[in-house]
């Protein structure tokens, strides 16, 4: 038997729900792509960082087909974006171009912490959708963004300088940027 959906929390239609989750995913999926633009304009610089440049333009290019999607749902559902769109290009950008002039390993501990931060973000929205293509989009997408983390995980990102540190600092701040796209 198939369980029945989670209904809204109370006062919250269907509606404003579906809203809120396509515009911060939207939201989230623009910071990543930015995220990856800055590691790649830094690590392309270094000879060395090869197999990183090409892994995280693998990366990339995952994220820029779901920011497409998302900017299409975004525009079939009639749902603003974020206004909080311009600060998380620059705050994306600076995030991946910061981390990676710390290195390869530290770019790596960037993204693992942002797509830890995603994927559980993911799983709750899919305990609340119905089944349906939305649930089975995200599906996808979090199988992705869970690859992406373990690829970081596997080029080394455990072992970045202040590894500890830089993952609660990226991880409280994915937090807190979902909490903001939801509302702003």
């Amino acid at each position: 038997m198939a369980r029945k959906p989670r209904p809204a929390a109370p006062g919250i239609s269907a509606q404003s729900e579906l809203d809120t989750i396509l515009r911060v995913d939207h939201a989230g999926e623009f910071g990543a792509v930015r995220i990856y633009k800055g590691q790649l304009d830094v690590l392309k610089r270094n000879p060395r960082a090869r197999e990183a440049v090409a892994a995280v333009r693998e990366m990339a290019r995952t994220e820029d087909e779901h920011l497409a999607k998302f900017q299409g749902l975004l525009s079939e559902h009639r749902v603003r974006p974020t206004a909080l769109e311009p600060f998380w290009r620059v705050a994306g950008y600076a995030l991946g171009a910061g981390t990676a002039l710390m290195g390869e390993k530290a770019a790596m501990a960037c993204t693992a912490a942002v797509e830890r931060v995603i994927d559980a973000h993911y799983a709750g929205q899919m305990a609340r959708l119905p089944a349906g293509d939305l649930k089975d989009t995200i599906r996808k997408f979090r199988d992705e963004e869970i690859a992406h983390r373990d690829e970081a995980l596997a080029r080394g990102a455990e072992k970045a300088p202040f590894y500890r540190l830089l993952d609660a600092a990226i991880a409280a701040g994915c937090r807190a940027a979902i909490a903001l796209s939801e509302r702003i």
